[in-house]
């Protein structure tokens, strides 16, 4: 027969385990510890009787056992999303390169992406993103479309992300909502089933801090899991001298070889006015960019050991919302510049660069995937993704306009609750429909449908 002592011992012990396994089975360990202690205590002075130590040693067996019970059931719950999470994770496409898994893309896997793409005749989406409601929008298309996506984060929609009354000292607030955008697509990507580029837009000379903020992120990234956060980041120094532009891409293409990421630059000048970029009064002769300017980049660019960049090259293309008709496109210059880079290089590929495609609003269909046989791998699509995120919460709003106006009170009753129809959720649902549903309508332009 044990102790009194040990008996209550035991009753503490127990009663406390019988507790924590229903009651709060996430308390912090120095919270149990003081519990414990103050059972102990109390099951001292109650004691009275063998009798009641030997309920009590009862009671912390049955408590013990419970505990153990219950932790159980969370070790096979924990162990069923781990199968779970290494089963998306061991996925494979049948048509994609075996490098290419889903989830964020990066490094050489990223490039036989990029490849494949240039091979097989489609370009990839780059959309625009400002909340966790986009971000996971455009997974979903890719989802729906079967195909990859890229999702891109503009220094605007970085600050967005962080909160406008955030401090955004030295780009603080614009560093660190990229980054916390950048996380969430990380923690989630994988469970869409479909390859991920983590990109960032447009960035021009005076908002370098902000890239080399991301650059920071990625290299602390790397060191520790051997890959950088961001798959690519864009460099807009369109608007400097080329030269100028070249040797600072250059030197910022040298940074990210270390830690694979891939550099897009631009050339020449992509018209009109996107967060923040205006080109609106830019000289036409700007718009087209010659095939000379791109081997200088070609030339440069290939010499940086490990170095992965595309071109963003002006072909006529222009940010903003253009009727069709209205823009004056030329993607023969695109055809040219690599029948001319071709020569320079006496090699038998016919596309050996790889371009990407701003400002398409307003450009025809057959334009489009006349680019997309020169070598286009991505296209931006901004503002028609935009306007259906609106248009879809507009529509919900249209529908449920009776249930809209005050917490309480509807067609129903004068005391039915509008709880379930004003809840955020539902709205931004709507709107992350619509645009799902516009951006599968675009990968089927862009011939990104069932490439998976």
């Amino acid at each position: 027969m044990p102790s009194k002592g040990c008996a209550v011992a035991l009753a503490g012990v127990g009663a406390y385990a019988a507790a924590q396994a229903f009651v709060a089975p996430a308390a912090p360990q120095v919270q149990e510890q003081r519990e414990v202690r103050q059972l102990r205590q109390q099951a001292a002075v109650s004691a009275t009787s063998t009798t009641s130590a030997t309920a009590a040693l009862a009671l912390g067996a049955a408590g013990i056992a419970a505990a153990a019970a219950q932790a159980g059931k969370r070790t096979q719950r924990r162990c069923q999303v781990v199968r779970q999470a290494t089963a998306v994770a061991e996925k494979t496409f049948t048509k994609m390169p075996a490098s290419v898994k889903p989830g964020v893309v990066t490094g050489q896997a990223l490039v036989d992406l990029l490849n494949y793409a240039k091979e097989k005749g489609f370009a990839i989406p780059g959309v625009n993103v400002v909340s966790t409601g986009s971000i996971n929008a455009c997974m979903e298309a890719a989802k729906k479309a079967g195909g990859p996506i890229m999702v891109t984060f503009s220094r605007g929609g970085g600050q967005f992300i962080a909160g406008k009354a955030a401090d955004n000292t030295d780009d603080a607030a614009c560093i660190a909502g990229t980054v916390a955008g950048a996380l969430h697509v990380r923690q989630v990507a994988k469970l869409y089933g479909v390859p991920v580029i983590l990109h960032t837009d447009h960035c021009q000379k005076a908002w370098l801090p902000w890239f080399d903020g991301l650059m920071e992120a990625n290299e602390e990234y790397f060191e520790k899991n051997g890959e950088p956060l961001f798959s690519s980041h864009m460099l807009d120094l369109s608007e400097e001298p080329l030269e100028d532009n070249i040797a600072i891409c250059k030197k910022y293409c040298e940074r990210m070889a270390k830690v694979d990421l891939l550099l897009e630059m631009e050339l020449g000048v992509t018209g009109g006015e996107e967060d923040g970029v205006d080109n609106s009064d830019v000289d036409s002769s700007r718009l087209y960019t010659q095939p000379e300017e791109v081997w200088q980049v070609y030339e440069t660019l290939s010499a940086v050991p490990n170095g992965r960049f595309t071109v963003a090259a002006a072909f006529g293309n222009v940010h903003g919302v253009y009727a069709p008709g209205n823009v004056d496109l030329q993607p023969v210059i695109l055809h040219n510049t690599q029948k001319f880079i071709k020569e320079k290089l006496g090699t038998d590929e016919d596309k050996p660069v790889s371009f990407v495609f701003h400002g398409g609003s307003g450009s025809s269909l057959e334009d489009i995937r006349y680019a997309i046989e020169a070598g286009v791998i991505k296209m931006n699509i901004d503002t028609d993704t935009q306007w259906a995120f609106w248009d879809g919460m507009n529509s919900y709003q249209k529908k449920n306009k009776d249930y809209l106006q005050a917490q309480i009170g509807n067609p129903e009753g004068p005391e039915k609750p509008n709880k379930k129809y004003y809840d955020p959720r539902m709205s931004l649902r709507s709107g992350e429909e619509s645009m799902a549903d516009r951006l599968v309508k675009c990968m089927e332009d862009l011939k990104c449908i069932d490439v998976l």
